[in-house]
């Protein structure tokens, strides 16, 4: 503590001090200090002011050091964000409870979820079948106009706009497939969901029933009887 803040402390403590009271405090070395005004080595303790006969008058906080004013404030930020994090939780808990009846809703829910992302699999799959079937017939046609007495100019020309038809068509079943893979990662990710606010609901319901069964002691195995005479 600085001179400036520890005059202003004194000062202020002998103007609202009783008469016949005193300070008193235990420095950090564990040595008692006590005085008419508040000691000097009472500036970086908890102090206290007391009457002649022992009787606390009240409690004086130490003026806090830079480093204890950034500890804290870190701890109360923490304290902030875990009272935060727990309401959230309380009303994602009350929500789940409230939006299902037994386990079974979390499986037809999931399913529901589901469905439309099969179908867009489904769909995808079949044109990615419709291309490769055009792809077999476009290629044809380009050995048709490229082969033999048709490669000439003329052959040429008309096979351009198929070339042009087989990159669109490779694009697009490359666009499919990603899709497809999309799809895919939805349908793990929505599993996942169910299966872990199934989890929650359940533990939530019952309690016991979500605490981790004892671990089961293993029985010595017994050999057989006939390799134990041979």
């Amino acid at each position: 503590m600085n001179t400036k803040k520890l005059c202003l402390l004194v000062t202020l403590a002998a103007l609202s001090a009783p008469a016949q009271a005193a300070f008193r405090c235990v420095d950090e070395k564990g040595r008692t200090h006590i005085g008419d005004t508040p000691p000097a080595g009472c500036a970086n303790v908890v102090m206290y002011e007391v009457t002649r006969g022992g009787q606390v008058l009240r409690k004086i906080e130490p003026t806090l050091t830079d480093e204890q004013i950034k500890a804290r404030a870190e701890a109360e930020e923490k304290t902030r964000i875990a009272e935060k994090a727990a309401a959230e939780q309380k009303r994602k808990d009350t929500a789940l409870l409230s939006t299902y009846a037994n386990e079974k809703e979390f499986d037809t829910a999931r399913d529901r979820n589901i469905e439309p992302l099969k179908a867009r699999i489904t769909q995808s799959e079949e044109r990615s079948r419709e291309i490769d079937k055009r792809v077999k017939t476009v290629k044809e046609e380009m050995e048709f106009y490229t082969a033999g007495k048709k490669k000439s100019d003329k052959g040429k020309d008309a096979a351009a706009p198929m070339a042009s038809e087989l990159e669109r068509l490779a694009e697009e079943k490359k666009q499919l497939a990603k899709n497809v893979d999309g799809y895919n990662k939805e349908i793990v990710e929505i599993r996942t969901k169910f299966d872990e606010d199934k989890r929650r609901w359940v533990a939530l319901k019952n309690p016991q029933k979500s605490a981790p069964a004892p671990e089961a002691k293993a029985e010595p195995v017994k050999a057989d009887a006939k390799a134990a005479k041979k």
